[in-house]
């Protein structure tokens, strides 16, 4: 069967879904947790629709999952109360609780979190299309992160736990939140990268207002009963619907502290706006890129092909870290290509129950359109399709497309496409694609495929000056969590990783006091018989 022909009869029937994987009977939220409570919703809802369609008599239609509450102002705001209540100007039973007692409730989280593994993955699948694998490992890997968090807290916290006397002052140097806090996720990775934001902020003592991904706010339902359960009253608070209705508000009322937002440069750039005092307001942004693989002529093609398929397809392409644009030296070119194409030709696509999938449809139902039109561009502007059915597309499924040659003239050039749409371009000195990362608006990664010591080196010196995480024969990726996750201009603002968060969600604070006779007798006791949280040698195991 031809891949055109597997294309046409991608999509099933309703009795073609293996029952294990069915989600029966839609999930009709209508409840949001505020103030510590799962409160009834009788507004207007949103239809959540799966990017997988199914199979019926009058023709191909997206499978409807269920639906969610619509907010509006009113609803935004009442919870950014309720966080800025359980804050309390940071006087509030939260952020005055012990390193060792916020722990605990987050260790709660998790596992409650881990009972509800099945329903989330579930929803993962259907609600944005993620394969089963991919939605597995995105909930296992998010339970890790948080395991790894508590773990780089207790270290930060061990180094904090010691006084510090010098010039005649006695000093404690530890860690305070910063007050209330904006969570909004991306849905491309709707639980995972919405949780690297939420979980640090919360462990170090901010409250939180968590604005669920669309798509990707289902998938949240289940872990409500958790979130409510394992934290105080206010400390996490979730807001629903349309995040240009419900999020300036919030801004625009100055008692946002902290911005954590993973989307679209313009996106950020118009919230931050909104801020009446933004130098009050300390901003965490995951942004857009267009990551370059430079693809040298001594490359091992075998492992270069390989990483380069995952790199640019993993997820449809639809994440930050994909690889956007390859280029390819000209003396290996031809032979790149065809062994790159007929790779893309065997990568396995499907429905996201399907073993090994790899490409499946996409969630955004305007995705496919907007594609075809970047495809239509480079092809007018002089490149071609060089895989079998590139392009080709069904409803909410579009075939990967390999294009060349690219040139500046074609919006795929600077443009982040999004999607399994992959430029490729040749180059003879390794000048032009220095040169197309200097001039890019994005500087999160790139990739460097050859085996020439002396080479990657005059490539990595001044590489490491334009991009934030320099790939050796490796797909582009944001793990381990341990290893720090940003990038410069246009790609990010603030660094994440297990240890980098805890910092960007907290502020250095000390207490000091003169050497006195008095004051060492006033912080003995005060450490001796526990008095404060803050002013503490308590050594968490």
């Amino acid at each position: 069967m031809s891949i055109t022909h597997r294309i046409r009869s991608l999509f099933p029937s309703e009795a073609e879904i293996p029952a294990e994987v069915r989600l029966h009977p839609p999930i009709e939220q209508r409840d949001y947790l505020l103030d510590g409570r799962l409160c009834p919703w009788d507004g207007s809802v949103e239809d959540a629709l799966s990017p997988v369609c199914l199979r019926t008599p009058s023709g191909l239609a997206r499978a409807r999952i269920g639906s969610y509450p619509l907010f509006g102002e009113r609803e935004a705001l009442a919870a950014l109360d309720a966080a800025v209540a359980a804050y309390a100007n940071g006087c509030g039973r939260w952020p005055t609780l012990s390193v060792a007692a916020r722990i605990e409730h987050v260790q709660e989280f998790a596992r409650r979190m881990k009972n509800r593994r099945d329903e989330v993955v579930r929803l993962l699948m259907w609600e944005i299309g993620k394969s089963l694998a991919d939605s597995q490992k995105e909930f296992d890997r998010t339970l890790d992160y948080i395991a790894d968090t508590i773990d780089a807290l207790k270290d930060l916290d061990r180094t904090s736990s010691r006084f510090v006397i010098h010039q005649g002052v006695i000093g404690q140097i530890r860690r305070a939140p910063l007050g209330v806090v904006l969570c909004m996720g991306p849905s491309n990775y709707p639980l995972n990268e919405t949780f690297t934001t939420m979980i640090p902020a919360l462990i170090m003592g901010t409250t939180v207002v968590m604005k669920c991904p669309r798509p990707g706010t289902l998938l949240h339902r289940p872990l409500l009963e958790a979130l409510r359960d394992a934290f105080p009253p206010g400390v996490v608070n979730t807001i629903y619907g349309q995040g240009r209705a419900v999020a300036p508000p919030l801004m625009a009322s100055g008692k946002v502290d902290v911005l954590a937002f993973i989307g679209s440069p313009g996106a950020a750039d118009s919230l931050k706006k909104q801020h009446p005092r933004p130098h009050r307001l300390r901003c965490v942004l995951g942004l857009a890129a267009k990551n370059a693989g430079i693809i040298l002529p001594d490359a091992d093609l075998d492992l270069t092909v390989r990483e380069c398929v995952l790199g640019t397809l993993s997820y449809n392409g639809q994440r930050c870290t994909a690889l956007k644009i390859l280029f390819v030296h000209s003396s290996i070119l031809k032979q790149f290509l065809e062994r790159f194409a007929d790779a893309v030709n065997r990568v396995p696509f499907g429905m996201p129950w399907e073993k090994d999938v790899l490409v499946t449809p996409l969630p955004d139902p305007e995705s496919v359109h907007r594609l075809e039109e970047l495809i239509e561009d480079a092809k007018t502007h002089g490149a071609e399709i060089v895989n079998e059915a590139g392009g080709t597309s069904e409803h909410t499924y579009l075939h990967p497309a390999i294009l060349y040659p690219v040139n500046d003239r074609m919006r795929l050039y600077a443009e982040e496409q999004w999607g399994p749409v992959i430029p490729v371009l040749p180059f003879d000195t390794v000048e032009t694609p220095i040169q197309y990362l200097i001039h890019s608006p994005y500087g999160q990664q790139v990739s460097l495929f050859g085996s020439d010591p002396d080479t990657l080196a005059r490539l990595i010196d001044p590489l490491v000056n334009q991009v934030c995480r320099v790939n050796l024969n490796s797909q582009c990726q944001r793990g381990p969590d341990i290893f720090p996750f940003t990038g410069r201009k246009d790609s990010a603002e603030g660094t994440l990783s297990v240890s980098d968060a805890l910092r960007v969600f907290s502020i250095r604070t000390l207490v000091a006091a003169k050497a006195s006779d008095l004051n060492k007798g006033i912080i003995n006791r005060i450490v001796r018989e526990r008095k404060s949280n803050f002013l503490s040698t308590d050594f968490i195991l």
